[in-house]
C-alpha cells in the first residue's frame, strides 16, 4: 500500500476538525517523542503529529511499536488539559475514539481491553500510549499516541506480540483506507473529549469492555499474578475484579498486563 499521506492531504482533511496545527513525517522514530518535543516548544492544544513510518515507537510498559510504510497508522495528539483529574481518561478516550470509528465505518463491534487496547475478534488492532509532561510540578500537557494496524503487512510473526495481534484488513477481509480511519478517529476523539470522564463516557467504555464476566490474569510488577473475573470499570477508571476467593478489588492501570485465561471462551 503506497502512502496516501502528504502534508497537503492531511491539511485539507484535518484542518477543519482539529483546533491545533499539523505536522507530518514520512519517517520518524516516535510520533510521541516528536509530539512531546513540540509540546515543550509551545505547540497549541489539539495539535497532531502523523508519520507514515515509525521506526522506534513504543507502547505501554516500554514495549516497541514499529509501523511499516503504508501499513499502519501512527499519530499523536497534543492536549493541554485544564482539569488534572481527567488525565487518566485520555488513554481510554483514544480507545473509545478508535472503537467508535470502526463501528461507524465498518459495522464491527470492537472491544476495549482495559485500559486502552482495541480488539477485533479478540485480537489487538490498536494500541495507545498517553504520556503527561510535567514541568516544575506543573502539568505542561499530555500526548496521546495511537497506533493502528491497518494493512495485512502491519503484523508479522516475527514481531512476537505478547497478546495476539491482527490488522484491520485481515480482520475485516477488505482493503482499508488509512486516511478515512485517521480522519474519523480524530473527529471522534475531539467529540468525546467534551464528555471525558462523565457518566456517558463511562457507560460507552463499559459497554465495550473486553472479557466482562470472564476469567483473566492480572500481571503486576513484583507482585503475584492475580486471577479473577472482570466485573466493570469504576468512575475513577479502575477495573474491578472478583478474585478467586470471592473478594471484589479494584486494579489501577499503572504497569499492569491483563490477559485472558486459557479456560475463558473466545469469539
Amino acid at each position: 500500500m503506497a502512502s496516501e499521506f502528504t502534508s497537503e492531504s492531511l491539511q485539507v482533511k484535518l484542518a477543519p476538525i482539529i483546533p491545533g496545527e499539523i505536522r507530518y513525517f514520512d519517517v520518524t522514530g516516535s510520533t510521541n517523542d516528536d509530539a512531546l518535543r513540540w509540546l515543550q516548544a509551545g505547540a497549541p492544544d489539539g495539535s497532531l503529529v502523523v508519520a507514515d513510518e515509525q521506526t522506534s515507537g513504543r507502547g505501554r510498559m516500554q514495549r516497541t511499536w514499529v509501523t511499516r510504510p503504508g501499513a499502519s497508522l501512527a499519530f499523536s495528539l497534543i492536549f493541554r488539559p485544564q482539569i488534572h483529574d481527567q488525565i487518566p481518561f485520555y488513554a481510554p478516550l483514544g480507545a473509545l475514539g478508535v472503537a467508535l470509528t470502526l463501528e461507524k465505518l465498518y459495522g464491527v463491534c470492537p472491544e476495549i481491553k482495559w485500559p486502552n487496547d482495541v480488539l477485533i475478534f479478540r485480537k489487538k488492532v490498536c494500541g495507545i500510549l498517553a504520556e503527561a509532561d510535567w514541568q516544575d510540578s506543573q502539568l505542561a500537557g499530555l500526548v496521546l499516541g495511537i497506533g493502528i494496524n491497518v494493512a495485512s503487512t502491519a503484523v508479522r510473526k516475527e514481531d512476537n506480540f505478547i497478546f495476539p495481534a491482527d490488522s484491520l484488513q485481515n480482520s475485516l477481509g477488505r482493503p482499508i483506507d488509512r486516511l478515512d480511519v485517521l480522519v474519523e478517529t480524530i473527529r471522534s476523539v475531539f467529540l468525546w473529549r467534551q464528555k471525558i470522564g462523565n457518566d456517558v463516557f463511562l457507560r460507552e467504555w463499559n459497554n465495550r469492555l473486553a472479557f466482562r464476566g470472564e476469567k483473566v490474569q492480572i500481571h503486576r510488577p513484583q507482585q503475584d499474578v492475580m486471577n479473577g473475573t472482570v466485573l466493570h470499570i469504576a468512575p475513577d477508571g479502575a477495573l474491578w475484579i472478583r478474585t478467586d476467593n470471592g473478594e471484589d478489588v479494584p486494579v489501577s492501570a499503572g504497569d499492569v498486563s491483563l490477559r485472558q485465561t486459557q479456560t475463558s471462551p473466545t469469539k
